[in-house]
């Protein structure tokens, strides 16, 4: 499919961008639509969206920080296993609240009324399958939106 980019100015200090990934899982158990809900219904704005199967290559650079961990072949295998949804969402301190509303990693413990809490369990996998990612800084989300976003830059 091809990408929807609809970038607006960042005009404020607070307004930020952030990439969020709907993982296969999410794709799989057509997901996408309630994840966008959720993230519009908060109030961000979706500024970049597109459906992709990553390639390895991709998955590397986004998660070279894992690396060499025990987790991290699982890891990209689970994000190989499918396509994957790429949002880049804006609003006031987008980062930290679409990360509130992602609910922790491990969707057991994730809170009802979040992403995971609600929509995510365990799979019993190598790696948890956990719906989405959301970047956790401005510098993640700025590296992260030009590896899943090349034709921004």
């Amino acid at each position: 499919m091809g990408a929807r980019i609809r970038l607006t100015p960042v005009n404020s200090q607070k307004i930020e961008r952030t990439l969020i990934l709907v993982k296969p899982d999410g794709v799989r158990r057509s997901l996408v639509g309630e994840v966008i809900r959720r993230i519009e219904s908060k109030g961000y704005q979706v500024v970049g969206l597109k459906m992709m199967t990553p390639t390895r290559e991709i998955l590397a650079k986004h998660y070279a920080e894992h690396e060499g961990k025990p987790f991290y072949e699982p890891l990209l295998e689970f994000m190989l296993s499918g396509p994957i949804v790429a949002i880049i969402a804006q609003g006031n301190r987008v980062i930290e609240g679409f990360r509130k509303l992602a609910g922790t990693t491990d969707p057991t413990t994730a809170e009802p009324g979040t992403i995971r809490g609600d929509l995510a369990r365990d799979q019993g996998t190598k790696v948890v399958q956990n719906i989405v990612h959301g970047s956790d800084s401005p510098e993640s989300s700025a590296r992260e939106i030009a590896i899943f976003f090349p034709e921004l830059n």
